[in-house]
């Protein structure tokens, strides 16, 4: 459909013969993620420049997509997409490298096309095929007039050196999100604990740096859980440790659903975990850890037809800005407040 301020009904008109083995020229595309992205201004501007150059006054940036066409950027016509069977940038993927049609109502490809019938009336059409790194055609750098006409060749140069920068820039796009994509999945490799999906040792001590440093700051209430899971020696010793790292995955699952965002659930080494609460007072940690050994001793685990239950034990403790006043100092006391509640019969919270 076209976008504002543009806005077009389109007839149905005959549409160009499908390439074959266009699944993987859709395949090629698809590749790159850049369907329905935002317009920005480097497309913008070659687009821009296409139309300057060839001195005409319509210019698109188009992708051909399984059913539609859709517009990256555009100079004179505000277009968003047609259907595939309605654009002239169809033809470019039928495996012509450049497309020049001088009178679009003399085309039988062309005449019955709903820019050709309706508003603008188009009548002049060329365009460069982009072509992906695997040499498949996935669109057009094109250019339009409402007069007959064909481009010379110097514009036909330009034009096709104008083509590979909107490919190369496509290709930069494309890596640019990889990367990203790939930073982010190592970054979360680096900070996750593969089994719990808790923070790992190493980052549950970088984010205690950065919340008692805000703690300091803001003088604000900062608060720490340790959680140490019962006896679970003896369920790796008793139904083996494949049972007893799934027993730990279960905890991890319900830790994660019961933490809030700004909180920070880790796993501290083996069955030890612990829990950052930020702006949260000793009252409140005490409260969570209640609520939270409640849900452990409700949850099941399964070796085969065998119901296994885990209790915990925690310890809780909070900044006082005095003898409590770093992140080791609150590890200590809500590690020794843990061992306060083993030492009271377990499956309990002490502070």
């Amino acid at each position: 459909m076209l976008a504002a301020p543009n806005i077009h009904t389109l007839p149905t008109a005959r549409p160009p013969v499908e390439p074959p083995q266009d699944h993987l020229r859709l395949a090629a595309l698809h590749r790159y993620n850049v369907l329905d992205t935002p317009t920005c201004l480097d497309f913008t501007f070659l687009t821009e420049l296409a139309a300057k150059v060839c001195g005409v006054p319509y210019s698109f940036i188009s992708l051909v997509d399984a059913e539609r066409v859709w517009v990256k950027s555009y100079t004179g016509l505000a277009l968003e997409s047609l259907p595939r069977d309605q654009c002239y940038c169809s033809l470019a993927v039928l495996g012509e490298a450049a497309t020049d049609i001088a009178d679009l109502t003399l085309d039988p490809r062309t005449a019955a096309m709903p820019l050709t019938v309706d508003a603008p009336f188009m009548r002049m059409y060329s365009s460069v095929a982009l072509t992906s790194s695997d040499g498949y055609p996935i669109g057009t750098l094109c250019v339009m007039d409402t007069k007959p006409g064909t481009l010379d060749d110097e514009q036909r140069r330009m034009l096709s050196r104008l083509s590979r920068q909107v490919m190369a820039l496509i290709e930069l796009r494309a890596n640019e999100k990889a990367l990203q994509s790939s930073m982010r999945e190592l970054e979360l490799l680096a900070t996750t604990d593969d089994l719990t999906g808790l923070h790992n040792r190493r980052s549950l001590l970088q984010r205690l740096k950065f919340e008692t440093a805000r703690a300091k700051r803001f003088r604000s209430p900062l608060s720490a859980v340790m959680i140490d899971l019962d006896h679970f020696k003896r369920i790796n010793d008793g139904h083996g440790h494949i049972v007893g790292d799934q027993v730990l995955a279960s905890v991890g699952r319900l830790l994660r659903d019961s933490v809030r965002v700004i909180d920070v659930a880790g796993r501290y080494g083996g069955e030890e975990l612990c829990v950052i609460l930020p702006n949260t007072p000793i009252e409140g940690a005490l409260k969570f850890a209640e609520t939270l050994r409640a849900k452990l001793e409700a949850l099941t685990h399964h070796d085969g037809a065998r119901v296994l239950t885990v209790t915990a034990s925690m310890g809780a403790a909070a900044f006082d800005h005095m003898d409590i006043a770093d992140g080791d100092a609150l590890l200590r006391e809500a590690d020794a407040a843990m061992y306060r509640a083993k030492h009271a019969g377990r499956n309990c919270v002490e502070r």
